[in-house]
């Protein structure tokens, strides 16, 4: 059976047939909908969104050691949060299969960052598997389950924004159960990292990735494609489809299983050509290690090391390797005079209250990751600095503590809270910080598609469950001052971050409203604008909301936008926006 499916959808799919029986993860784009879609296969598979990577991996990794085999979802970023079990598990070791799904986002389409995920795996000396299309994406779930057991490693299936979005055919197979029993056999010094052990584990960890690069050369996924041999590329990933496009007549050595290399098939590769190009998508990891086995080849001279590749980026290499001018790129003229469309918080969104609030107050804030994070964009201008998941709570602390003047407000939403909030604000309680901390809580993971997590009530696959309080926990953690507002009563909102802003101890507030999109109705009546009251003083348009329109002089609501919270309404000093009740 062929059907379309995107890298993503076909990656669950191979985690099926693979014989997963446990798969966890934390949403992000362009991860996200991996482990959706493997919720679709419950019967088979436990499937949970974790509170955060690192749980998630280690989760997977305690399944992995009791025999079953496993996935882990997660972004690029989220295995900077997973790091410190990967690097552990690499010299443990696994016995069902283990795989860490990572994608990678060149470009920074959604991301803070534009890293290369390939670097952890030469960290952790574990094995690398990139797939070029949806086919692979599901093939390579297999492959890389068969390499990871019968060496004991977790293995990376590096992914990256085009091959996860991206649709293409893919042949279903049938599901293959693992033939291993469940039930954990006591060895602790073979799963027990103490140094004495642990000296012993760093040597299997090198013979293994010896043996990793043998496998590499025997591998399916990796191929010699021969045609003209004056021209050989070297590439993986998306890299590859781009250069078929671009160098229909080249030889390609296509890596799919990419790390450890496969030497002799390099060396063997380059023996039969006259000129080596490396084409790869973001560092140079490939490039660096051909060059150091002292194999003549370029890249970088031509291929870009930042942002996307594309067709149209390696046509230019092309036309610079050939001494021609690069092709013109630009915006095609058709939308050459279109405005900029910058992302801005939803028609409805709670968030907007708590920034109209904010802007009454002169403080530094700390943000964070999230749908709160578009604050930082005028009209609103609420966020001063974002650095990582649980930053907003942690750096507010540093700020206080270096003595900056002004006070100081971090926010964070549920989700993120529940990620890695929590030891932040721990910290700020234990270490007699003053901060104030705000927990945007719209009671779902909108930014990447209302995901559920710890606050909400329900798992993936959705059984109701515990809700954690965000105020019990504030409490827990030391937090005598926590008050709860609704961000759309906008006189409460400011009246209550007024009197915790100015108090001398830290202060949690809640904003609870839920994510408009989510609900998917009405949150009031739809607002319209008396145009003889109306004095076009502009205010309405501070908050930033998509259906509050300028035309000319004027201003005007958009009854199509409209979502009814009615700060506009609050705002207004001459009562000039009114409800247009049904």
């Amino acid at each position: 059976m062929v059907k379309l499916l995107s890298g993503n959808e076909a990656i669950a799919r191979g985690a099926y047939e693979a014989g997963v029986t446990v798969a966890t993860g934390y949403p992000g784009t362009p991860s996200t909908e991996i482990l959706e879609a493997v919720e679709a296969f419950k019967q088979d598979v436990y499937c949970e969104w974790s509170p955060n990577e690192k749980v998630a991996f280690e989760v997977a990794a305690g399944a992995s050691l009791a025999g079953a085999r496993t996935v882990v979802t997660m972004k690029c970023v989220g295995l900077n949060v997973a790091a410190d079990p990967l690097m552990t598990l690499s010299y443990i070791g696994v016995e069902g299969g283990f795989v860490a799904c990572v994608a990678d986002d060149p470009g920074m389409h959604s991301s803070q960052t534009e890293q290369d995920t390939r670097h952890y795996a030469r960290l952790a000396k574990i094995p690398v598997f990139e797939p070029s299309d949806s086919q692979e994406a599901k093939d390579f779930v297999s492959l890389a389950m068969q390499v990871s057991e019968a060496y004991r490693t977790p293995v990376i299936l590096r992914s990256t924004t085009r091959v996860s979005h991206s649709r293409s055919e893919v042949t279903l197979g049938a599901r293959r159960p693992s033939p291993r029993t469940i039930g954990f056999e006591k060895n602790p010094p073979r799963h027990v990292p103490i140094p004495i052990w642990g000296r012993v584990m760093r040597k299997g960890v090198e013979k293994r990735l010896g043996d990793l690069a043998d496998e590499a050369v025997r591998s399916p996924a990796n191929r010699i494609e021969w045609r003209d041999r004056s021209l050989g590329i070297i590439t993986s990933s998306i890299a590859y489809q781009y250069v078929r496009e671009v160098w229909p007549q080249a030889s390609v050595l296509k890596l799919g299983f990419a790390f450890p290399f496969p030497d002799d098939l390099i060396r063997a590769f380059a023996e039969g050509i006259q000129r080596v190009l490396i084409v790869e998508e973001l560092d140079d990891f490939l490039e660096e290690h051909v060059l150091a086995m002292g194999i003549a080849c370029q890249g970088r001279q031509f291929v870009p090391k930042v942002g996307e590749l594309s067709p149209t980026a390696l046509l230019s290499a092309q036309a610079k390797m050939e001494g021609k001018t690069p092709p013109r790129s630009g915006p095609l003229e058709v939308a050459a005079d279109l405005p900029n469309r910058p992302p801005v918080l939803c028609p409805g969104c709670p968030h907007r209250g708590i920034f109209a609030a904010l802007g009454k107050h002169d403080v530094v804030i700390t943000g964070d990751i999230g749908c709160y994070s578009l604050g930082v964009f005028k009209p609103l201008d609420r966020m001063d600095v974002i650095l990582c998941m649980g930053g907003g709570v942690s750096m507010a602390q540093g700020f206080e503590k270096a003595g900056e003047p002004k006070k100081v407000v971090g926010i964070v939403g549920d989700s993120t809270f529940f990620h890695s909030g929590i030891t932040g604000l721990l910290d700020i309680a234990y270490n007699k910080g003053t901060a104030t901390i705000i927990v945007v809580d719209n009671r779902t993971t909108a930014m990447t598609g209302h995901q559920d997590h710890p606050g909400t009530g329900r798992t993936l696959m959705g059984e109701q469950t515990f809700a954690a309080s965000i105020a019990d926990i504030g409490r827990a953690c030391g937090f005598k001052r926590v008050r709860q507002v609704d961000p759309y009563d906008l006189r409460e909102t400011q009246r209550v971050l007024t009197e915790e802003i100015e108090a001398n101890e830290p202060s949690l507030i809640v904003s609870v409203a839920p994510c408009p999109l989510q609900e998917r109705k009405p949150l009031g009546p739809k607002r319209a604008i008396d145009t003889d009251a109306c004095k076009s003083c502009g205010l309405c348009l501070k908050l930033g909301c998509p259906a509050m329109e300028a035309t000319g002089d004027a201003q005007r609501v958009n009854e199509y936008l409209c979502a009814g919270c009615g700060l506009c309404e609050q705002i207004c000093p001459l009562n000039a926006i009114v409800s247009q009740e049904a």
